[in-house]
């Protein structure tokens, strides 16, 4: 991981008021979601996809209809991620290693509707999923 990364992790970890956002504990077991179920939830309305990736990482594309909301922001933005157990919510980054840790964050924050996407958008990238240009607000 790198300094940068690790640096962010930390930063979440206080703007959500939390001690620790790595490693993952035994007592939270990470939840995960495949790429295919994630983007079939995702397309269908059954889950909200948030991508966690940093602005200039969109370059390469988003997956359609995902929420674009940086890490880094996590913190400020806090109540455009519901916490109904009814609307799951779907964490992508590139690799899955900062939705990992917004998760563990999240669940820690008593949200526990949020599961991670398993390989991240450089995996769905690689498997040719659909991506789209960013919308810019």
């Amino acid at each position: 991981m790198t300094p940068l990364i690790r640096r962010s992790i930390l930063r979440l970890a206080v703007a959500l008021g939390v001690t620790m956002a790595l490693p993952v504990s035994a007592s939270l077991p990470a939840e995960r979601v495949g790429l295919e179920a994630a983007r079939a939830d995702a397309e269908a309305g059954r889950a909200l996809l948030v991508d966690i990736r940093e602005p200039h990482e969109h370059a390469t594309g988003v997956a359609r209809g995902a929420k674009l909301l940086p890490m880094r922001e996590i913190g400020a933005r806090l109540a455009e991620i519901p916490k109904d157990a009814a609307q799951p919510v779907l964490l992508i980054c590139n690799t899955q290693n900062r939705s990992r840790a917004v998760w563990q964050a999240l669940r820690e924050r008593g949200y526990t509707n949020v599961r991670y996407v398993e390989g991240g958008m450089s995996e769905w990238a690689r498997r040719g999923l659909p991506l789209v240009k960013p919308v810019v607000r």
